[in-house]
């Protein structure tokens, strides 16, 4: 009967038809993947070994903004020292970020510098005419 191809035919364009369907619901799925759900499990991962390797002494920024100095570390708690006679104890996921100290980040980079074997030469102090007093370099003639 004439009813034969008329079903091989539909059923061949509806296979190609959910192909074009199906298609770009898979690509919007990984571009959401790589632009956004792999940058935040790598973010993740990075805050957790940051909490990890908290330890006394490091200097810290809460998420609420408090800037202090971790004086004792517990299993769950932080203890920050914000001042002279001020504690307070935060959970390890209230810390935002750990920071570090300018002679700490000076230190470390010529420590690599030095590893690497990379010597550059110190450039001396330039001479300069000018007397030490600060006073005028011309003298005034009578």
């Amino acid at each position: 009967m004439n009813f034969i191809p008329f079903l091989q035919t539909s059923a061949a364009a509806g296979s190609g038809s959910l192909l074009m369907t199906v298609l770009p619901f898979g690509l919007i799925i990984l571009i959401f993947y790589f632009f956004i759900i792999r940058p935040q499990n790598k973010k993740q991962k990075e805050t957790e070994k940051m909490i990890a390797a908290l330890k006394k002494g490091d200097r810290v920024i809460t998420i609420g903004g408090i800037h202090g100095v971790v004086s004792s570390t517990r299993e769950h708690t932080v203890i920050v020292k914000v001042d002279e006679n001020v504690k307070i104890e935060f959970n390890r996921s209230a810390i935002a970020q750990v920071v570090a100290d300018k002679a700490e980040k000076t230190k470390a980079d010529k420590a690599g510098k030095a590893k690497e074997g990379d010597k550059t030469p110190e450039i001396p102090a330039e001479k300069t005419d000018a007397p030490a007093d600060g006073g005028d370099t011309e003298q005034k003639k009578d």
